[in-house]
């Protein structure tokens, strides 16, 4: 009987195959390098995290600047349009649809949209003593709840209309009527006293609430005898449709008589603010830009020092049997790590120093995630594009000619 014993010893070919390499050793091969040489790893890092920090810190200021720009023209009125009943064909004051606000609020691009109606025959008085005819032109609207976060309208005093306070005796002045009235807790209107509970600031962007007296929609229909048609509806839209928007308002509001509709132009700031953002885009770009170059510089000098330092190291290991492939991946694999380490400092740096420029200032403070996540991004792309020449440089040296050099 022949017995055949098969050998476990491998064969030749297969014992000269080089062992592959499993990210987790590529990155443990990639970290020993910057381990070796600290103080070297870390300048070079903090090389690269201060050209991502200016990068950051520029753009982020930038846009802050821009946020506070845009704060201070958002109170302009860039994108609010009023609405309100013309007249009819035959010279009448027209009136809108009693769905007129509810249609505006399903335009697409509006994001926000509210009504005041006048209450007609109802002067306010400061006490039940005030002859008739003395009413010092003061207005009464009856206002929605939303009114004032869409108008941009804040309290001097007191608070606004609620769900509770809306559908009883209670009202709200603005700053011209509060100071003609003075301080009162309560006004008279239409033989009944009717508790102050706010005053308005001046509303910047409807002066005509200043000299009115603000009642809830639901109290002015129970104890005034208001009809309910809005007189001005308030919207707000997308900055970008608000030309669009206009387009299609009167013909929203009142469909079936669109020509007793008028409705605003937008506001004259528009334009400057849209020309505004372009420039801040193209200074963005361009700073940025800059600040990834002379990063990417920083990490290709120093992967190719730190190739033309190794070269004994790069050759003992050629002589042990790593493949060019191998020794490439590994100098590629330095090169992230660097990268990214620079990449977060740059990061975090470039964010507290945005964050304490804007606050000294009294800006909003606006870091764009496409800084912090393209910084990050940017540093590792430009890191594999630094650190790909001197790996190539590394992976043709010979042994002997690596170990001779060295």
């Amino acid at each position: 009987m022949v017995v055949v014993v098969e050998s476990s010893r491998p064969s030749s070919a297969s014992s000269l195959r080089p062992a592959r390499l499993s990210a987790a050793d590529l990155f443990r091969l990639g970290g020993s390098g910057l381990r070796a040489r600290p103080l070297r790893a870390v300048l070079s890092a903090l090389g690269i995290a201060i050209g991502i920090a200016a990068m950051v810190a520029v753009v982020g200021i930038s846009a802050s600047s821009r946020a506070n720009l845009d704060r201070a023209l958002a109170q302009l009125g860039t994108n609010l349009l009023t609405v309100s009943p013309g007249n009819t064909m035959f010279g009448e004051d027209a009136t809108l649809p009693d769905e007129a606000l509810s249609m505006i609020k399903r335009i697409g691009p509006v994001t926000a949209a509210t009504a005041v109606g006048k209450v007609l025959n109802n002067p306010v008085y400061r006490t039940d003593r005030i002859p008739p005819g003395e009413t010092g032109g003061l207005s009464l609207l009856a206002a929605r709840l939303d009114l004032l976060p869409t108008v941009g309208g804040t309290l001097a005093e007191g608070t606004w209309l609620n769900a509770a306070t809306a559908k009883f005796p209670a009202v709200v002045l603005g700053a011209t009527a509060a100071r003609r009235l003075g301080d009162v807790p309560a006004v008279y209107i239409g033989g009944r006293w009717y508790r102050v509970v706010g005053v308005l600031k001046p509303v910047l962007l409807a002066g005509e609430l200043d000299n009115a007296v603000l009642i809830g929609w639901d109290a002015a229909k129970s104890y005034l005898s208001f009809d309910g048609h809005a007189t001005t509806v308030y919207t707000r839209s997308v900055e970008s449709q608000v030309e669009a928007v206009r387009a299609v308002l009167a013909a929203t509001a009142n469909p079936q008589n669109p020509d007793e509709v008028q409705v605003s132009n937008p506001s004259d700031a528009l334009k400057p603010k849209r020309a505004a953002n372009q420039t801040f885009n193209a200074l963005l770009l361009g700073l940025g830009a800059v600040a990834l170059l002379v990063g990417g510089i920083g990490v290709a000098n120093t992967m190719v020092i730190s190739v033309l330092e190794r070269r004994a190291e790069i050759g003992l290991r050629r002589s042990l049997g790593a493949t060019r492939g191998q020794i490439r991946t590994q100098f590629v694999a330095e090169s992230l790590l660097l990268s990214l380490l620079g990449g977060l400092g740059g990061v975090l740096g470039g964010t507290v120093v945005t964050a304490a420029y804007a606050t000294s200032q009294d800006w909003p403070i606006a870091v764009p995630l496409w800084v912090t996540a393209g910084g990050i991004g940017a540093t590792l792309l430009i890191g594999a594009i630094a650190g790909l020449y001197p790996a190539i440089r590394a992976a043709r040296l010979s042994p002997t000619e690596a170990l001779a050099a060295a």
